[in-house]
């Protein structure tokens, strides 16, 4: 069961695997974020390298279990996998990907620090104009 703690920690987790990345380029960041991005988007979160890391987190520090509705999170993990594999295409074309980059440290840093999904945000808009038609 995914907890609002897990999964900002998640996000911590992406920050700073994303700040290692624009400091070095390592082309391994992007292939272990789209894969664990993969995982987490597709209904297969329990492998989720990351989220086990946060659970762990989680239950180390003894933080609150709050649950939270999980399809807005699911569709957010879908769109970091996009970013992941947009990231590692231009790092294999030799591409800047500062662009790209900071887009996705941005939006992991206002889930970790701020408690506000980009993702869930795009994904609740979507589906208030879906309904309304």
């Amino acid at each position: 069961m995914p907890t609002e703690n897990k999964i900002r920690l998640t996000a911590f987790l992406v920050f700073l695997l994303t700040i290692i990345y624009i400091k070095t380029s390592f082309i391994g960041i992007p292939i272990f974020l789209l894969l664990d991005f993969a995982i987490r988007g597709f209904g297969y979160g329990k492998w989720s390298v990351l989220g086990f890391l946060a659970e762990k987190l989680v239950t180390l520090f003894k933080l609150e279990q709050k649950p939270i509705y999980f399809p807005p999170k699911q569709f957010a993990a879908q769109v970091g996998f996009i970013f992941s594999f947009m990231l590692l295409l231009l790092n294999i074309f030799d591409i800047n990907a500062i662009v790209i980059s900071l887009i996705l440290l941005i939006c992991a840093g206002l889930e970790a620090f701020f408690n506000f999904c980009v993702g869930c945000y795009i994904y609740n808009v979507y589906y208030q104009i879906k309904n309304k038609k």
